[in-house]
């Protein structure tokens, strides 16, 4: 961290001791019916699957009212998940807002928000078998919402480099092919990522972002219920488990599974997908 320019003034330590206040309390925020949706999803069938191959990403869709796994098969492996709405890419998962909402990692009964003006939930996780990850005593948690994904141009910045198959450049690859759009009309639609199942926090010295082993074992799952027709990118980091290094052709990375589910007919009678944001857009004006 730079050394400060200034000295610290006396009452410094008074200054620093001022207890924080939360910025958005979420007690008033809309609750999913996590319970309606774990009764769904338990005569739910799977309809379609999709294997993200080791550095490298897929594309998903996903109905609105289904559900969908994301699964670690056949090793430790972290991955990066972009969501739009499927009917408008300008509606795509918002994860700074998500952030102010939920905090820097997110787990079931929370939810993935969509970005202005529609600002509604798109995904809620329903089951996480890595919730009993708590925060470790680095203050590092899995599932963030902190890290932007892995990218060619801060590669660049760097370290001079030329990587093509970091994050950034899988997703814009996978949505290209999956959309029939070029290079450059795919990359405008890349968006921050939930970045699934890596473990990260922000150093305590420094605040610098960390990344750490992730706890992910094969047969770990995050899973949600879609609450908007979704589309979905998923990157299987090059990282791997991102114990060492994030853009690497040297780490041993696996594939993940993403799996979609279709419930039983009329088990989610009374649901509807969420209105978008009640805002007016009138700015005052």
């Amino acid at each position: 961290m730079p050394q400060p320019s200034f000295p610290a003034p006396a009452d410094a330590e008074a200054r620093r001791a001022v207890k924080p206040v939360i910025c958005y309390p979420n007690e008033t925020l809309p609750q999913p019916d996590v319970a309606l949706y774990r009764a769904a999803r338990q005569g739910a069938s799977k309809v379609a699957e999709v294997l993200v191959p080791p550095r490298d990403a897929a594309c998903f869709e996903v109905p609105a009212g289904h559900f969908f796994r994301i699964s670690s098969v056949q090793g430790a492996q972290v991955g990066d998940l972009n969501l739009w709405n499927r009917e408008d890419l300008n509606e795509r998962f918002y994860s700074g807002k998500t952030r102010a909402l939920h905090g820097t990692h997110i787990t079931t009964g929370e939810r993935m928000w969509t970005s202005f003006p529609m600002m509604r939930p798109m995904a809620t996780i329903i089951a996480d078998t890595l919730g009993w990850y708590g925060i470790d005593a680095f203050g590092g948690s899995v599932h963030d919402v902190i890290g932007t994904r892995c990218d060619p141009y801060t590669g660049n910045l760097l370290a001079d480099s030329q990587y093509h198959h970091c994050c950034h450049s899988n997703l814009t690859r996978a949505l290209a092919d999956h959309l029939g759009l070029s290079l450059a009309e795919a990359e405008r639609h890349v968006h921050d990522v939930l970045n699934v199942f890596m473990c990260t926090g922000f150093s305590r010295d420094t605040g610098q972002y960390f990344m750490k082993q992730s706890p992910v074992r094969p047969g770990d799952y995050l899973e949600f219920f879609a609450e908007i027709p979704l589309l979905g990118a998923l990157s299987a980091c090059p990282g791997g488990d991102c114990s060492a290094e994030h853009s690497s052709d040297t780490a041993a990375c696996y594939p993940l599974l993403v799996e979609v589910f279709a419930p039983q007919e009329g088990v989610l009678a009374g649901w509807q997908s969420p209105e978008r944001n009640g805002y007016d857009q009138s700015h005052g004006r």
